[in-house]
């Protein structure tokens, strides 16, 4: 017998989206094998707009846990050895599953895959491939015409790191990992992609957008858990867990990267105290320039964002997008 995907949908208060999501999954080329819902409590119509899908999807309903809990109950539940996440506000495309199966089957050492996808900016009216341009270039010279990173790290140094939607994991791995963490408010899907990592670093990833994010959703987890704590204690942690692992060179890169890109958010949202504190905590990750120029843009930044522009202009690139809706993850 091949392989079986399980679908794991963890849903909380999703009746206006869950719909689109089910239906892309119903729609793959590659059927799945079973797909799970997972009601973390919802107080709205999630459960009514589910039902009528019928047999063709299991719907499991627990008091009000959080995503991390969810998704544990769903790879609990699942009877297959590959697990599939889909957020109950995003969507896939219609070859995902059957491309993924086909990757895997290829590569039988890879206990997990991911790749690239589009991301719809909510609200604004575009989507865009996540990786393009010359971030698509590099990673295609990174895997020289292969398939997979030896490294999660360096894939996520690369901004290849995949996305919830586009991951395809065998469950023991998980297992192994200890599963998603339950009261990690945010990012508590990259927390279990570095458990993984620490374990099993090699990963496959296909440059063919997979799925569709949108970003911006009222209500999601980016939206709405903002302090600054949250990531610095996932920081923190994982610094102390890749030091036990031996693999701290490996990972400071991707802390670099992750507390880079907090820091532009808060500058964009005009919160420059939040922006000095995170300098002062990891500003032993970055080289001078980059302290200094991030310390400036946090007392004046207006005058950041015109030097930015002006870099793009001088060097003929794009004009930076400063829009706090294009801060995700």
């Amino acid at each position: 017998m091949g392989m079986r995907i399980s679908v794991v949908i963890p849903a909380y208060n999703a009746g206006r989206y869950i719909g689109r999501a089910l239906d892309s999954v119903l729609a793959q080329t590659r059927p799945a094998d079973e797909i799970i819902v997972v009601d973390d409590g919802s107080t709205d119509n999630t459960a009514e707009v589910v039902a009528p899908y019928g047999e063709a999807v299991r719907f499991i309903q627990q008091e009000n846990a959080g995503a991390s809990v969810a998704r544990n109950t769903g790879i609990t539940a699942a009877t297959c050895e590959w697990i599939a996440f889909l957020d109950a506000d995003d969507e896939w495309l219609a070859d995902k599953l059957h491309l993924q199966a086909e990757h895997l089957q290829r590569h039988p050492d890879l206990a997990w895959t991911t790749g690239n996808y589009v991301r719809c900016y909510c609200g604004a009216g575009y989507r865009e491939h996540d990786l393009q341009g010359d971030k698509l270039a590099n990673v295609e010279r990174m895997l020289g015409g292969g398939e997979s990173f030896d490294s999660y790290f360096s894939a996520h140094r690369s901004f290849a790191g995949g996305w919830t939607g586009t991951m395809v994991i065998r469950r023991e791995a998980m297992r192994e990992a200890g599963l998603f963490r339950p009261g990690q408010l945010r990012i508590n899907d990259m927390d279990m992609w570095f458990q993984i990592a620490y374990r099993r670093p090699k990963i496959g990833f296909l440059t063919r957008p997979l799925a569709i994010y949108h970003t911006g959703v009222p209500a999601s987890i980016v939206k709405t858990h903002r302090d600054p704590a949250v990531i610095c204690d996932f920081i923190d942690r994982h610094l102390a867990l890749s030091a036990e692992h031996g693999v701290l060179d490996a990972f400071e890169p991707c802390a670099a990267k992750m507390v880079g890109w907090w820091i532009h958010c808060c500058i964009v949202e005009r919160r420059g105290r939040e922006v000095r504190t995170l300098l002062k905590r990891y500003g032993h990750l970055y080289g001078g320039y980059y302290r200094v120029t991030m310390l400036v843009k946090s007392f004046f930044p207006r005058t950041g964002f015109w030097y930015d522009d002006l870099k793009c202009r001088l060097r003929g690139g794009p004009t930076p997008t400063n829009e706090p809706f294009i801060c995700s993850g």
